[in-house]
């Protein structure tokens, strides 16, 4: 029966694989549906206050390149052959073969420079120009040919191309899908989860689906109960950090972290080419030519890591995962460690890979530790173990013992350059380490060992890996044999108000990766999708609340909750706009007059959010007899709604203020400030008065405010 088990939980998940690679409308079991377009306006606010509207900003982004270019091919009035040209660039810097790239020079000298030229416009520089003529004079197409012309390409894009973009329909879509992303909050239930293909101390990892997009990723979750049995809050929190910190193509990366009650969560690149330790027990061991290959693309990812001033301390064949091409990344940041102000001194790592001065308790140390372990991992992959456990010992203490003391003696079959580069690096004397003498990975990379291999080649993972992982098969331990944690360990753990304080912030969703894997799958769907329903909507002639309000004073405007109690005890959806003396609610339909709140009515915007029907609400609290005492106003959209309380509590400010400004002229008029109060509550009077009065004649009255017609242009 178990064996019916294992090989059912294989099928699921070897079919989710497969399903990850069809069509987006196949692969995604849950729709992503884009905010109301009207989101535009709190986003736009919110986004500037975070410096976040401007070129470099949006270009950066995924995905407001392939918007921004999406409105330069379709929608300028004027043609934008510029990122024609950036993209021509970039896919030349990128070409390996020099003939190709020869080729692609011509071409782009011809239908852009010299277009240029031949039409007089002078958009770029004769420098720019020059430089480009003296190396193809000479036959020569180094990598950076064109790039003076990248900063003048810019230069322009952030003008009037930039400028119009900001007021087009594009801009609104990425901010539809801005606030889509800043208002992700993942539960279980946005995955399928598969599979469990691997274990740790804190708990096991899974294959996964994610449920709107279709992409696969390794889920690794940790149980809070055993963190806590095991006091391991501190390695946990640490994690997500490093992993936060790291973004590499051979590194296993996070796309994001959540938790449940009872588990944190980490959603990681998937590998399911099954790890170096496995396939040395069902491959034997490498030659040199195969271990290069590896120790190159290791190099890479422990590079990245060190510029980062992280230490990796748990390098070894069991850690690095292949994918299902058979490039290798680094995985489990767990025992990482950041060394930037403080140089950790803890003895952490596996028995047989540790260096020395991580064995010797209380000594600091930083990325040095990892280039002894990166010697003794490459030692294993040519042997089939660590070069201190040679006679197969298992005592930890014989092991540490012998990482501290012998000379490993490497064997005349390695080829001069190997043996020079394992002595390199197993140096037990840091400052006589290779990597270690400040040069870190270039060092390493230098050596005669690697003399040939080109470094940008293998960043872009165009070497051809020496094993490829079967099609079709987990490449895991079985699943039985992987086994799972006895609950009955934690059976007496109780988990506190206070442990799950720890985890407050643990939440956290990486902007690239996500904005990346939207663009590989759903992207085109999902939008496609957004524009049927604009035209439908614009078919029917619904009434556009959205619509441009820049030549009024409207300050934020679009969709909110509204709570209406006594005999509708519901919550009712209103398009709200937002005007430097009032707050109107309108109806969807738009049929009838909206509900006005006036800025002197008010006596308090609550200055935090209060909870109501379990929502977090704002609270407009009036002025003693009027309406009904207070005004709930709620939205899912959590950025949304702090810009309402932000902008509610500032435009209530702004009117008391401008309140008292007039009660102290009245009071001057009348003769003198004492009487400034009682203008005051005649002039809340009279705007009271004038409101009451506002609805009979379709103008909005802001009482002492001023006169504003409904669509908040100037009397």
């Amino acid at each position: 029966m178990a064996d019916l088990e294992a090989v059912l939980a294989d099928v699921s998940y070897l079919m989710a694989m497969e399903k990850s690679k069809c069509m987006p409308a196949a692969r995604a079991s849950k729709k992503i549906v884009l905010p109301d377009p009207s989101v535009r306006s709190v986003m736009h606010k919110y986004l500037e206050k975070e410096n976040e509207v401007n070129f470099d900003k949006i270009f950066n982004q995924v995905l407001g390149y392939l918007l921004f270019r999406d409105f330069c091919d379709n929608f300028s009035d004027e043609p934008v052959p510029h990122l024609k040209f950036y993209e021509e660039i970039k896919a030349y810097e990128k070409t390996e073969c020099h003939d190709e790239r020869r080729k692609q020079a011509r071409d782009i000298y011809d239908n852009f420079i010299m277009k240029e030229m031949l039409s007089h416009t002078h958009e770029y520089s004769k420098e720019a120009v020059a430089h480009v003529q003296k190396y193809l004079m000479k036959n020569e197409v180094p990598v950076n040919l064109f790039e003076p012309y990248i900063d003048e390409i810019f230069h322009h894009l952030r003008g009037e191309p930039f400028r119009k973009f900001l007021e087009s329909d594009k801009y609104t879509r990425f901010c539809q899908w801005k606030n889509l992303e800043l208002n992700i909050q993942l539960t279980m239930n946005d995955f399928s989860v598969h599979r469990i293909i691997g274990r740790g101390g804190f708990g096991e990892v899974y294959g996964c689906r994610k449920a709107d997009t279709g992409k696969m990723y390794a889920m690794k979750c940790l149980d809070k109960k055993r963190i806590k049995m095991k006091q391991g809050e501190t390695l946990a929190l640490n994690e997500r950090t490093m992993l936060s910190l790291v973004d590499c193509p051979f590194i296993v990366c996070m796309t994001y972290a959540f938790h449940t009650p009872d588990k944190l969560c980490f959603i990681l690149d998937l590998m399911n080419g099954g790890d170096l330790h496995y396939h040395l027990s069902q491959h034997g061991v490498f030659n040199e030519s195969d271990m290069k290959f590896y120790a190159a693309e290791v190099i890479l990812g422990l590079e990245h890591m060190h510029k980062r001033f992280i230490v990796y301390r748990d390098l070894k064949p069991a850690n690095i995962l292949l994918d299902e091409n058979g490039h290798v990344r680094i995985s489990d940041l767990g025992l990482a460690c950041d060394f930037s102000k403080k140089k950790p001194h803890a003895s952490v790592g596996t028995h047989g890979y540790m260096a020395p001065e991580v064995l010797s308790k209380g000594t600091p140390y930083d990325s040095s530790a990892d280039w002894f372990s990166f010697g003794c991992m490459l030692y294993k992959l040519l042997k089939g173990h660590s070069p201190f456990r040679q006679h197969k010992t298992k005592d930890k203490h014989e092991i540490d013992r012998m990482t501290l003391t012998m000379n490993v003696e490497l064997p005349e079959s390695f080829s001069k350059e190997l043996r020079d580069l394992l002595e390199g690096l197993l140096q037990r004397d840091i400052d006589k380490r290779l990597g270690c003498k400040g040069g870190g990975a270039d060092e390493v990379k230098a050596h005669p060992f690697f003399t040939g291999i080109d470094w940008n080649q293998v960043y872009y993972q165009k070497y051809t890996p020496p094993l490829i992982p079967p099609r079709g098969e987990v490449n895991a331990a079985d699943a039985f044999d992987i086994g799972s944690f006895d609950e009955e360990d934690t059976k007496g753990i109780k988990l506190t108000e206070q442990d799950q304080e720890l985890y407050k912030y643990f939440p956290l969703t990486i902007s690239e990766r996500w904005q990346q894997e939207v663009s590989e799958t759903v992207f085109e769907t999902v939008n496609a999708e957004a524009d049927r329903l604009e035209q439908k909507r614009k078919a029917k002639h619904k009434q556009r609340f959205d619509a441009d309000e820049k030549d009024s004073d409207c300050i934020l405007h679009g969709y909110i909750k509204k709570y209406s109690g006594s005999f509708a005890s519901v919550w009712q959806t209103r398009y709200a706009k937002l005007y430097p003396n009032r707050l109107e609610l309108h109806t969807d339909s738009g049929s009838t007059k909206p509900e006005l709140v006036f800025m002197d009515q008010v006596e308090e915007v609550s200055a935090d959010f209060v909870q109501f029907k379990n929502e977090q609400c704002i609270q407009i609290r009036f002025r003693d007899g009027i309406r009904d005492g207070k005004l709930i106003l709620t939205m899912s959209d959590e950025i949304g709604l702090k810009e309402w309380a932000l902008s509610l509590r500032g435009a209530h400010k702004e009117s008391q203020e401008l309140l008292g400004s007039m009660a102290k002229k009245a009071g001057k008029i009348y003769g003198t400030e004492r009487e400034a109060s009682k203008a005051n509550v005649l002039i809340s009077s009279s705007a009271n008065s004038a409101n009451a009065n506002s609805g009979s004649t379709g103008a909005t009255t802001g009482g002492a405010l001023g006169q504003k017609n409904a669509n908040g242009s100037s009397n």
